[in-house]
């Protein structure tokens, strides 16, 4: 069997020297891609070459997911690291970055190692993981190698798991040692003292804990509290000149706050997710278990797609995060909250934004961002993670699709018109034709600052 495989006649996105939708032909040898160029490849590429005819179809890198929850160890009821890869895979995510509350959190080297030990060989994408900053954050990142190490998760606000933050002492130190090396520090920020309010006045409002509803949920974890912590962590990476990564952005309010510190704060970057671009805008969209999610899905921000166009916006990941359905029943202050996206992200969002767009937030820019080497774009050189999506049929995802344990999706009821057709990760061929046709593939991510 070749060795090479030639994908021809693609619209090729993501290359820096091809304008997007060049239509072009891509080779790979071995795990990297060795040349790429547009219209037809000669023919002595093709003599000893697997062909795969893209057909004009879409052809991106693979898209790095940099905040997601793949709930090992010690949550596999819900998933684990193969069986999530492996949604991811079938959803053109050919990368990932793994968040630190699992059980036991990852806020330690060993458990750190523990997680590398547990994807090597079983992980359907490529992977990293982020240690979470805890009691003892200095002593775990001085034993893990700086290039395993993409960034540090700090949790102002609490969320499943709750992680604490280090304490004062620790935690200066911290923030002086990640602006000293170039460390992102990722920062879920949401206000304790706001949210805790928005909670008592909710119970006093229903009579208990218990009754109080999902669709109070995205005023209890409020605008508010996030754009008043979204401004701590400015101050934070103002004081510290730090890299400062603000995850999950859910207001217009966090946006304009982003935009007005730019210049004055180099160092912050921001993520949202497919979640809170691509919303339902019927009024109960808000009210469902589905959508349950920290922070809150406010309901329709179009100010959110706007800041991904102008630049305000970094990235998209999906903060995936996979809890059983039967967890998922309760009120605002009993069920889970998070929910499983990896699977249909992709699709969701071509239904709103340009496949160029969406390979430059969600490859180029997390590859740059993180330091993730030869990665994020189609060229020579680069490992040979690459997908192919193709316009279909308008279909309506349905929770029989989803190909993981939760067996659920966000997006049940939601139509789109792409599909995910081909997936190489590393140069092996992973997805054909819509499915799972290789066996996992993924390597560890080297992050080089």
């Amino acid at each position: 069997m070749a060795n090479k495989t030639l994908i021809t006649n693609a619209q090729i996105v993501g290359a820096p020297s091809l304008a997007p939708y060049t239509v072009g032909w891509m080779l790979i040898d071995g795990e990297r891609i060795e040349a790429i160029g547009a219209g037809t490849p000669e023919a002595t590429m093709q003599a000893d070459a697997t062909i795969v005819d893209a057909a004009g179809a879409v052809a991106m890198p693979g898209l790095i997911d940099t905040h997601v929850h793949f709930r090992e160890p010690g949550l596999t009821h819900k998933g684990d690291i193969a069986t999530e890869s492996r949604a991811a895979v079938l959803g053109g995510i050919t990368s990932y970055i793994e968040m630190p509350n699992t059980n036991p959190a990852t806020t330690t080297a060993e458990a750190f190692a523990d997680k590398m030990k547990r994807a090597a060989g079983r992980s359907f994408g490529n992977y990293g993981f982020m240690l979470g900053a805890s009691d003892g954050v200095m002593d775990a990142i001085a034993k893990i190698p700086a290039n395993e190490l993409p960034s540090i998760k700090l949790f102002m606000g609490t969320t499943t798991g709750g992680m604490a933050m280090p304490p004062a002492d620790q935690l200066d130190t911290m923030l002086r040692f990640c602006a000293e090396k170039k460390i992102p520090v990722v920062v879920h920020a949401e206000d304790n003292d706001i949210i805790a309010a928005n909670a008592a006045a909710a119970v006093a409002r229903y009579g208990s804990k218990d009754s109080v509803p999902v669709s109070e949920h995205h005023r209890i974890r409020s605008v508010e509290a996030c754009t008043s912590c979204t401004r701590r962590a400015i101050d934070m990476a103002r004081e510290y000149g730090l890299r400062l990564h603000i995850a999950h952005l859910s207001t217009a309010e966090e946006a304009a706050e982003i935009a007005k510190a730019r210049k004055e704060v180099p160092g912050l970057t921001a993520e949202t997710t497919p979640m809170y671009l691509c919303v339902d805008k019927s009024p109960e969209f808000t009210t469902t278990w589905r959508i349950k999610i920290n922070p809150a899905v406010k309901g329709y921000v179009p100010e959110l797609g706007k800041a991904l166009k102008d630049g305000t916006i970094d990235t998209i990941a999906t903060d995936h995060a996979p809890h059983l359905r039967e967890e998922k029943q309760g009120g605002a202050l009993t069920a889970a909250s998070g929910a499983p996206s990896v699977q249909f992200a992709l699709l969701m969002l071509l239904t709103e934004f340009s496949p160029e767009l969406i390979a430059r937030k969600m490859a180029f820019a997390p590859a740059k961002l993180f330091g993730i080497e030869n990665r994020g774009s189609i060229a020579p050189g680069n490992f040979a993670d690459i997908v192919i999506t193709e316009k279909c049929p308008v279909h309506t995802i349905t929770d029989a699709d989803v190909k993981a344990p939760c067996a659920w999706t966000p997006f049940d009821g939601r139509t789109v018109n792409h599909r995910v057709a081909h997936v190489w990760v590393n140069g092996r061929h992973t997805v054909n034709n819509g499915e799972i046709c290789g066996e996992a593939a993924g390597e560890a991510l080297i992050f080089n600052r």
